[in-house]
């Protein structure tokens, strides 16, 4: 429907679903359901906000979301226990990379907790809001409860910190080991509004906004975080992170990502994912 324009009809009908209480990722969501592009989606609501006197900032405006205080460009951060180097940026898709979020010995207690409780690796199942193994992600994984041990609540506490977002809103850590060989292709962490298994999913603590992958280890080849729609590679070293955010569930924010295969040794990641509300 790209050569469709955006109707007078398109924007009251838009307006009327906002002042309903509709959230602009379900709408936008709705318009791609009914064929729309998302680039006219998003015109047509920045069309209707402003109709209504809206400038069209106001009229997406999200919630906030987590950041590092980065203003100033800063290559170091300080948080109340640990000094980080900032090694990269980028504005679209936000990414921020770390050196040294987590010491040596902190990856290695990781590892040493995870190992006996690892399990083949499950994503989500769109159709339930449950998981299931899926060919697409070959590592085997394990999930830490909030705040299971000191060590993993003071990792949780740094993170928190790092990023301005309070620990209640993120899910708890997960462990994951690629053997040579193993990859999770190309993905989006956020959950699809257009899946049905998604409302049941959004009741604990509503969307993902925001990824934190810390690398365990460093493998003696292969095992790149990539973003290919930006042609970025983070290349994976033990106490590095990446973190990347997205202010809507929408391919929009250039988030799609992947582990690239492990080709030599073997790679140990933790990830922690960050919702927009508290997460129980």
């Amino acid at each position: 429907m790209s050569h469709q324009t955006v109707t007078a009809e398109l924007r009251r009908w838009i307006v009327s679903q906002s002042e309903a209480g509709c959230r602009t990722e379900d709408l936008i969501a709705s318009m791609i359901r009914s064929g729309w592009s998302e680039d006219i989606a998003l015109a047509a609501i920045e069309a209707a906000g402003a109709e209504r006197g809206l400038p069209a900032a106001t009229a997406l405006a999200a919630a906030a979301m987590p950041e590092p205080a980065l203003a100033g460009a800063p290559t170091l951060l300080r948080t109340a226990d640990r000094e980080l180097r900032v090694l990269a940026t980028l504005a679209l898709p936000r990414v921020v990379v770390f050196g040294g979020l987590l010491a040596d010995d902190e990856c290695d207690a990781l590892v040493e907790l995870a190992r006996p409780r690892l399990a083949r690796s499950e994503t989500v199942d769109n159709s339930t809001g449950g998981s299931e193994v899926n060919a697409a992600r070959t590592s085997d994984g394990m999930f830490f409860e909030r705040g299971e041990t000191a060590l993993i609540e003071r990792i949780e506490r740094r993170i928190a910190e790092l990023v301005n977002w309070p620990v209640e809103r993120g899910e708890g850590l997960q462990v994951l080991r690629y053997r040579p060989g193993a990859q999770y292709k190309p993905h989006h962490d956020f959950f699809d509004p257009a899946h049905p298994g998604t409302a049941g999913i959004l009741r604990r603590g509503g969307q993902r906004v925001a990824t934190v992958v810390m690398y365990l280890n460093t493998p003696a080849g292969g095992g790149a975080t990539t973003f290919p729609e930006v042609g970025l590679e983070v290349q994976p070293v033990k106490g590095n992170a990446v973190f990347f955010s997205y202010e809507r569930p929408l391919a929009s924010t250039r988030t799609l990502h992947g582990g690239a295969p492990v080709v030599d040794g073997e790679k140990w990641v933790a990830t922690k994912w960050l919702r927009e509300g508290v997460f129980a």
